[in-house]
């Protein structure tokens, strides 16, 4: 049905503007798709400055979009991206280092395809929560993607379930500051929510900013071992019915102008929502079939798909570029499994060197490596920002108990002091390394970057200064991040 977003306001005679203004249509839509779409800065009076006022810099605005790969669970830097030598042997990765096309820049032989990728991108070996770590992973992850640190935790370690008073996830604040210019979802999160145990998807929604700015969540059904789970997208929610044509969809959205012209009461309350763009963007979308065609991934070839990868986080890599292609803002591929888990999950208290090598990282090395070179093909890099990070990385030692949970010797603990991160496309350097670590990756030696910087940064890159401020659901003043935009990071 077609919703005007926004908080619930009653009128004299008891109904919610929101109650008053559907216009029909929920057999079409079934998603509050207007409502996804208010993306006019309904708020902008209440911030004390423009998020385009900011000063231009290097790399300010250069993103016209972003991907965020968010790899919940912790990849261990040790094992992957960030080797050592001449260590002792609970610290040494049970997998050979490799050359990469970046002299003197070595992985391990589990990412043999993304090292022949770094000339495109930035490798930060320094993410660090200094002074003041984060073992446990939802406490991590809402940091890493709000930039606050979440204040109820449960006795368990794990925090509250979502709360309509939490900060918003990036994604929401840029779309509300930077509403996409085009008729299409402005931000889409697939293919499964946040989770660790049963804490679902903390830090992944729009918090206080309402639930119009929360994404739209591509969530196929499927548990997390199913690789086909993209195959089963159902995009019914933005087709028309066969009996509802274009031209009757805009006949009916006709009746907006009836209840204004009836009710001047009403389109006095709702006149700063822009209702007019609001309605043609809903319209739009539905009737050119641009989200449709988007998410239909069976218009690519087998040797794209292949690519790729045939599994869901290959699949999630494919459909986050043919999204920004469409004129999607912000795509959030979640890994495809419950943080805290076993299989492909990053958290790899145990079972290490076979889950890295047969299961998790064939899936990034594929899918990571081919969305960087597919948008660089395309000329679409330039403009698309790429940010690979987890909420931490592994503990140096093998074995050893950091967070209270037991570690087999092949395996690693929590560890939020030092870990790594990529970043690629919209005025970030090519082929650059910010920062080393120390000869065990325990820490940094030079250059640490806090999860908050990492978000300024990106904010940076969209054209919306850090410092901007946004009302709480108690109406008080907070900047969208307290970090630093990571100056070394930009060309």
């Amino acid at each position: 049905m077609f919703v005007v977003p926004g908080r619930v306001s009653q009128f004299c005679d008891s109904l919610s503007r929101r109650e008053l203004l559907r216009v029909g249509g929920s057999a079409v839509l079934g998603l509050n798709l207007a409502q996804l779409l208010e993306l006019k800065d309904a708020q902008a009076a209440r911030t004390n400055e423009s998020p385009e006022s900011a000063p231009s810099g290097r790399g300010f605005g250069k993103a016209k979009s972003v991907i965020l790969l968010y790899l919940q669970g912790g990849p261990s830097h040790l094992d992957l991206w960030d080797p050592k030598e001449n260590v002792p042997d609970n610290v040494r990765s049970v997998f050979k280092p490799i050359s990469t096309c970046l002299p003197g820049v070595k992985f391990t032989e589990l990412l043999p395809r993304l090292a022949q990728q770094l000339d495109k991108t930035s490798l930060i070996r320094t993410m660090s929560y200094t002074p003041n770590g984060l073992f446990n992973h939802t406490a991590a992850i809402y940091q890493m993607l709000t930039g606050y640190t979440a204040d109820k935790v449960s006795p368990s370690g794990q925090l509250e379930p979502p709360s309509p008073k939490d900060f918003p996830t990036l994604g929401s604040n840029i779309i509300h500051l930077k509403p996409p210019e085009v008729p299409m979802l402005p931000f889409v999160a697939m293919p499964r929510p946040l989770q660790e145990s049963g804490v679902i998807n903390k830090g992944g929604t729009a918090g206080f900013l309402g639930r119009a700015y929360d994404p739209y969540y591509l969530f196929p059904p499927g548990d997390d071992m199913d690789m086909n789970k993209l195959d089963k997208i159902n995009v019914g929610d933005l087709e028309l019915r066969k009996e509802v044509t274009s031209s009757r969809l805009n006949r009916r959205a006709r009746l907006r102008d009836l209840i204004n012209q009836g009710m001047p009461h009403v389109d006095k309350a709702v006149e700063s929502y822009d209702l007019d763009s609001y309605y043609e963007q809903a319209l739009g979308l539905i009737s050119s079939g641009r989200a449709r065609e988007a998410f239909n991934l069976k218009a690519e070839s087998d040797k794209t798909r292949d690519d790729y990868g045939r599994n869901t986080f290959g699949q999630s890599c494919l459909l986050a570029r043919r999204l920004i292609e469409a004129g999607t803002r912000f795509v959030e591929v979640n890994w495809p499994k419950v943080a805290n888990s076993d299989n492909h999950s990053w958290d790899t208290h145990k079972g290490l060197s076979k889950r890295l090598k047969d299961q998790a990282s064939p899936l990034l090395d594929n899918g990571l490596s081919a969305l960087l070179e597919d948008l660089d093909q395309r000329g679409l890099l330039d403009e698309t920002l790429v940010v690979a990070v987890g909420e931490f990385g592994r503990s140096p030692q093998r074995g050893v108990s950091t967070s209270g949970n037991n570690n087999t010797d092949d395996g690693r603990d929590h560890w939020p002091y030092c870990y790594t991160a990529v970043v690629a496309g919209a005025g970030m350097k090519r082929g650059f390394v910010l920062g080393k670590s120390d000869a065990t990756g325990s820490a940094p030696l030079n250059d640490p970057v806090h999860p908050t910087d990492l978000l300024a940064t990106i904010y940076h890159s969209v054209g919306i200064k850090p410092e901007t401020i946004v009302y709480n659901h108690l109406n008080q003043p907070r900047e969208l991040v307290k970090g630093h935009v990571v100056s070394k990071l930009l060309a």
